[in-house]
């Protein structure tokens, strides 16, 4: 038998169906010489500091730095996960060949590589790599299939990176809240979380923030004038003083304008670029105030639908080989019509700012698919619709601008030449800009003649020098991309990807974990530093732990061991000399304290959250005998007289799907939980329900 390895169940199952394995057994699919099984996320991980030595399950600055001669990996210490591998296991024991068909991305292979090494995997591998799940990529995927090799420096990258996470993340979040960190009460340490990625991107919003607080803003004035409605401005620029100003304008008052040159320069727009992760995370949070994190689970949703291609991508760009099946795309828009029609049968455009190899990383643009149906929510459709404009805008024509420059000058009182200027643009033809029926707000000017003169209507306009804008999502994914410089240029951007901060699939992640670490909040579309975050930063001396430039050198790394081209030791040496330093740092500082923001605030939304009236989650009491307290174990929550007869426990997980504080609270006071969703069952299904604590004292779905 083939043992074909899906990354969720969903995957597992669309894949049995199109190559015949269509017979359900307990945790995989079976026929036709194939059996297909599937992981649902990490199944295995990185161990823990306390299983490698029993001294590390202290958090003792006299035990840092934390570096294991080897790292090893477990399977998740959860019943469900822990049957799934088993599993995966009995399967790759008897197997003739594996194919790894997990996410075709660096997170996916370090989670089918771990899996198969805690499986102890001896056969051949293969590897199933699609950009897209629809009928048509999958079969051309398994005829298509690589040899597991292929892929051993992405695996390599993955690894270095999970590693390197650990290095500093464990040890650094110690240091730091054994040396700085107090709860407001002062009595016992708050976790202070220190990430690779995080900190720097604190870092980031700290420096913005403290640059705006710290802006004085300043007046300074500008001389204009109106002359036939339109308005030409002096190229005097910025003037300090009300007094210079008032001056410039007495000085103009009832003298004619003369217009001593008109420029007419004919320009083309070229369509928007395709869409990759972190551009249409910016454009979704710009149109529909969408998350980074919300918009990339609607793009996997959409991705599993087989209505686009694969999200999780740090490209613009299309391979020349997907020329050819453009029409087949376009021609299944049902929606889009009007637009695709006028491509279809004609020769469609081919350039260099769509189609690259060389810009191909492992996967091309977000581009839909050859398959298009309406099975889709409100977002997805609002999503859908983004990246179905912007692929149809592609093939069309550039847009024609005519952009229009009117000088004139002015004789004052004093016989000085003050010179103006106007600008204006007219749409000559649209071009691409039909497809997205943009209204144009481009001032068109009325048609001057060189040499002509009337009077004009002087004017001076007050304004105020403007302190940098605070992060939105948008800007603040961009400033991750662009290793924090302020990039407009689209060309520009692609080559500081380089050197960005973070993954495309994993940026998301970044800001939402700082939002749950209440080290940042949002204030309507603003992103703010707490006052806990702005200490941490501040606090941190030392500065290569928050620089956003090395922490992109290292992914810059990062990508070269993903090519061959940077060796993993390196890097790893690197790590372990800079967490060493950070541990040494840290322990010949002075001492203060960072006090954790109140949980009293959702971080966030920046709103104040009502009280619960439950019993706090230390102060639970046991479910089963009412007496003695319900605490959280090693592996699951029990009865503090467990060793008196009260056996009552309940468990970390429940069908693959962790259980949060709150749920276990709900469990013990209300004997249910509230609705909820990710259960997996013994068939490898998804299922959503309630669990409820049952008069035996163990858990069902109801």
């Amino acid at each position: 038998m083939k043992v074909c390895i899906a990354e969720k169940p969903s995957v597992a199952g669309e894949i049995a169906k199109i190559i015949g394995a269509n017979s359900r057994k307990n945790g995989y699919y079976e026929g036709n010489g194939y059996q297909v099984t599937w992981t649902y996320g990490h199944l295995c991980g990185l161990q823990e500091p306390h299983e490698y030595t029993d001294k590390w399950k202290y958090w003792n600055l006299m035990y840092l730095p934390m570096i294991p001669p080897t790292f090893r990996i477990k399977v998740i210490d959860d019943s469900g996960i822990q049957r799934q591998f088993n599993v995966i296991k009995s399967l790759v024991e008897t197997a003739e060949e594996v194919i790894n068909c997990g996410d075709a991305g660096q997170e996916g292979e370090l989670i089918q590589r771990w899996v198969l090494q805690k499986a102890n995997c001896r056969v051949p591998v293969k590897r199933l790599w699609i950009s897209s799940l629809t009928e048509e990529a999958i079969k051309e995927g398994f005829v298509k299939l690589k040899d597991a090799e292929n892929f051993n420096n992405l695996y390599a990258a993955g690894s270095a990176r999970a590693i390197g996470d650990w290095l500093l993340g464990m040890n650094a979040t110690r240091a730091y809240t054994l040396k700085y960190g107090k709860n407001e009460k002062g009595k016992k340490n708050s976790v202070l979380s220190i990430g690779r990625v995080q900190t720097p991107t604190l870092a980031l919003i700290v420096k913005r923030q403290d640059e705006i607080e710290n802006f004085v803003s300043e007046p300074f004035w500008e001389l204009k004038t109106i002359y036939r409605d339109v308005s030409f401005n002096s190229q005097l620029g910025k003037i300090k003083t009300i007094e210079e100003a008032n001056k410039q304008l007495e000085s103009i008052k009832g003298r004619d304008i003369e217009i001593v040159d008109i420029t007419t320069k004919n320009a083309k727009e070229r369509p928007p670029k395709l869409f990759d992760l972190t551009s249409l995370q910016v454009e979704c949070n710009k149109k529909y105030d969408f998350s980074a994190e919300e918009t990339l689970k609607i793009i996997q949703s959409l991705y599993e639908k087989k209505l686009t291609t694969y999200p999780r991508v740090d490209t613009t760009y299309l391979p020349n080989d997907m020329y050819d099946k453009i029409p087949g795309i376009l021609k299944v828009l049902e929606p889009y019509k009007n637009f695709t029609e006028p491509l279809l049968g004609k020769k469609l455009k081919k350039t260099k700012q769509t189609f690259d190899d060389k810009k191909i990383t492992d996967h091309h643009a977000i581009i839909p698919t050859n398959v298009f149906n309406h099975n889709m929510t409100k977002n997805e459709k609002y999503v859908y619709d983004l990246v179905a404009r912007r692929f149809i805008a592609t093939f069309y024509p550039d847009c024609k601008i005519a952009n229009t420059t009117v000088f004139g000058e002015i004789n004052n009182v004093e016989s000085k030449i003050i010179k103006f200027k106007a600008t204006g643009k007219i749409i000559v033809d649209k071009g691409w800009r039909v497809v997205f029926d943009i209204t144009s707000e481009d001032t068109i000017l009325p048609e001057f003649i060189v040499h002509e003169k009337g009077a004009q209507n002087p004017k001076i306009v007050e304004k105020q020098t403007s302190p940098p804008k605070s992060y939105s999502e948008a800007s603040l994914l961009r400033a991750m991309e662009t290793a924090g410089k302020d990039v407009e240029d689209d060309s520009l951007r692609d080559v500081m990807k380089q050197n960005g901060i973070g993954r495309p699939s994993t940026r998301a992640n970044i800001i939402e974990t700082l939002y749950k670490r209440k080290y940042i909040q949002k204030q309507k579309k603003k992103i703010e530093a707490t006052p806990t975050g702005k200490d941490l930063i501040n606090t941190i001396k030392y500065d290569l732990l928050k620089s956003v430039e090395l922490t992109g050198l290292w992914e810059k790394k990062l990508r070269e061991i993903e090519l061959g081209e940077y060796s993993v030791k390196n890097f790893m040496d690197e790590m372990k000399e800079m967490v060493s330093d950070v541990v040494v740092n840290v322990k010949q500082s002075e001492s203060k304290t960072i006090v954790s923001v109140s949980d009293e605030k959702d971080a966030t939304k920046g709103e104040k959250v009502k009280k619960r009236k439950n019993v706090d989650i230390d102060n639970l009491v046991c479910p089963r005998c009412k007496k003695a307290k319900f605490v959280k174990g090693k592996k699951a929550w029990g009865c503090l007289d467990y060793a008196k007869g009260c056996k009552t426990v309940i468990p970390f997980s429940f069908m693959g799907k962790p259980l949060t504080d709150k749920q276990i609270k709900d469990l013990c006071i209300k004997g249910k939980t509230s609705k909820l969703k990710g259960f997996i069952d013994e068939n490898g299904d998804e299922k959503e329900g309630v669990v409820k604590l049952n008069s035996d004292f163990t858990l069902s779905l109801g």
